[in-house]
């Protein structure tokens, strides 16, 4: 706002068009991890990512740093949904759960964290040192992606029978037809998520609820700000500290679903060997998400009633807990869910659908939870 003299709406929309990125990405590296492996993926997404990231530091004007978060939204959330059919690859059902509540802490932890160091950052040092603390951590986890291995079945399969001089796997893309193959990406790669969003109740109605929650924490980078600047008179680094309430019910959410897993999960698993059937019914993989549920209203209202003046600043940062705590369990529930149904052939088109309606709708948050007067 001060560097580029622009209004706090307009300065929300660096994180808006992030945001957006964030949905449209996986639309594309999702379906296409599902057809030439997802080391691909992880190889060309990260560095394009760190570049934009770059981009977004050094821009000289607002329309430059706006143009760069979008770009490095877009590449850099391929992983998000890639991650997930990596996860599916590696873990049967009755092992997945721990991978996923690991895997899916992540980019949770990230919107407690985030403004943490950002806050710092920017109190101590610039707006543009933001950009360099995510740079450093991308570049470590970029050193470590190059040691990792291809996981997709398909694709393993196609580089074992070139090296044996086999015949390869039937493929779905026409072969020396540049125009078909083209084709194929765009009506299939490219419609499945949307498709699958529109068509699939499971995962239309899943999205929505995840969609709806994952934007209120979205609504969090401005309300907090609001609550504890105006109100409590916090410092921006100050204000960055709050959020680490987020990470705290982030971290409950992960010791519940790894106890729902082992109580209520892991007993139908082994019933369901012991019937003959290779795995237990989807549906309890639930349970978290119905615990979940109740402690996203208990937050959200303790935060309505809590901040304002009178009342210890301690009481609306407490009351973050369980909503991140019911913000989390009831998405690894549903992510679990979704990869069980639908398997690791589409298990990541499902969730690059779930990223597509979270990410939407958490991208339009922020821009009206604080209204100028």
């Amino acid at each position: 706002m001060k560097e580029f003299h622009v209004s706090q709406t307009a300065a929300l929309v660096g994180l808006s068009l992030y945001t957006v990125g964030l949905a449209f990405g996986p639309m594309l590296a999702a379906p296409l991890s599902e057809t030439h492996g997802r080391l691909i993926v992880y190889r060309i997404s990260l560095p394009l990512f760190m570049l934009f990231t770059l981009g977004s530091g050094f821009a000289k004007s607002f329309a430059t740093l706006l143009v760069c978060r979008f770009l490095a939204g877009t590449t850099g959330s391929p992983i998000l949904a890639v991650g997930a059919g990596t996860n599916a690859d590696l873990f049967p059902p009755q092992a997945r759960a721990l991978a996923t509540c690991a895997f899916l802490m992540a980019p949770f932890l990230g919107p407690s964290l985030g403004p943490f160091i950002g806050g710092f950052a920017a109190q101590y040092k610039s707006w543009r040192w933001t950009m360099w603390c995510i740079e450093f951590i991308a570049v470590a986890i970029f050193f470590f992606s190059l040691f990792m291995k291809e996981t997709y079945k398909k694709t393993i399969l196609q580089k074992r029978a070139k090296r044996f001089g086999l015949p390869p796997p039937p493929s779905p893309i026409p072969a020396g037809q540049p125009i078909l193959a083209l084709k194929f990406v765009l009506t299939v790669t490219l419609v499945r998520p949307v498709s699958m969003l529109f068509t699939e109740p499971i995962v239309g109605f899943m999205s929505l609820y995840t969609a709806y929650t994952f934007s209120v924490l979205f609504a969090f980078f401005a309300a907090f700000p609001y609550i504890f600047e105006g109100v409590y008179g916090f410092s921006v680094s100050q204000v960055g500290l709050s959020f680490l309430a987020v990470g705290l019910g982030v971290v409950l959410s992960g010791l519940t679903n790894i106890l729902c897993d082992r109580i209520f999960y892991q007993p139908q698993h082994r019933r369901a060997i012991s019937e003959g059937r290779l795995f237990a019914a989807p549906e309890h993989r639930l349970y978290c998400a119905m615990l979940g549920s109740i402690g996203i209203p208990i937050g959200l209202f303790w935060v309505a009633w809590t901040a304002r003046p009178g009342v210890h600043w301690a009481s609306p940062i407490v009351a973050a807990v369980p909503f991140a705590w019911g913000n989390l369990s009831v998405f690894t529930a549903a992510a679990l869910y979704l990869v069980d149904v639908y398997g690791h052939m589409n298990g990541a088109s499902a969730m690059a659908a779930n990223g597509l309606a979270r990410y939407v709708l958490g991208a339009a948050f922020p821009l009206f939870t604080v209204q100028s007067k």
